[in-house]
């Protein structure tokens, strides 16, 4: 797996590479953003790692040039110094997929970085059925089992549904639930999500003595994680 990491700060930028490469990553660490889009243009990674603040290039202009020139396809984590709500939803809006908050703790980062490639493999829209804890998921059929029993799901529910089990562990806004099920902005006074969240947790028995986790920050977005027994965050290996 490839990890392009955006970092000015050398001492960090090496600690981050150093974290990377130990894990098993091959991790290409770069200073300037310009930089980083060079090697974008040229070379294919997994995954991005993107600093917040930069000298030549704030990082959410970085970020919508992703978007705009590579698409959606790579997951990309920003890393910022602050933990406002405010900058927090702005870099989640402009595209990213999760966001740390410096200073950086090498197990969290590695524990996101390893959540999001799992599920970037889980994400193509493809047809085969797949298995997510007590929960079997038929993407074809649109039919979703819970310890081999169907669960009866309106149209949209499903889709929110098969939204969250093929992007388990990442991090998703409001603005992103909104466009990929109804392929529209929901104005924030709606109750429509809210409603539809309600009822797949309430239906699908999203709790943690079915392996799962729905939560939640009205804020900045909602992550269906895997729990172990106990209760604890479940990580599969690599």
């Amino acid at each position: 797996m490839r990890i392009a990491s955006l970092e000015d700060d050398l001492d960090q930028a090496r600690h981050i590479q150093q974290v990377l490469t130990a894990a098993g990553y091959d991790c290409g660490s770069y200073q300037q953003s310009r930089d980083l889009l060079a090697a974008l243009r040229s070379e294919t990674f997994d995954l991005v790692l993107l600093d917040w603040h930069l000298p030549d290039m704030d990082g959410d202009e970085v970020l919508r040039w992703i978007r705009a020139n590579v698409g959606h396809r790579i997951p990309v984590i920003f890393l910022t110094n602050r933990s406002g709500e405010d900058d927090l939803v702005k870099g989640l809006r402009a595209g990213a997929d999760d966001y740390i908050v410096k200073p950086l703790r090498p197990m969290e980062l590695l524990a996101r970085v390893a959540a999001l490639l799992r599920r970037s493999r889980l994400s193509d829209p493809v047809d085969e059925t797949f298995e997510v804890a007590s929960y079997r998921i038929d993407p074809a059929a649109r039919t979703i089992s819970l310890n081999g029993v169907p669960v009866a799901l309106a149209p949209k529910e499903c889709e929110l549904a098969l939204l969250f089990f093929r992007n388990l562990g990442r991090l998703m806004s409001r603005d992103v639930l909104a466009e990929c099920v109804w392929n529209r902005e929901i104005p924030a006074t709606s109750r429509t999500l809210d409603t539809h969240l309600s009822n797949i947790r309430q239906k699908l028995q999203l709790r943690p003595e079915n392996g799962v986790r729905l939560s939640s920050s009205y804020a900045l977005g909602y992550r269906l994680e895997l729990v172990g027994q106990g209760g604890e965050d479940a990580r599969a290996p690599q």
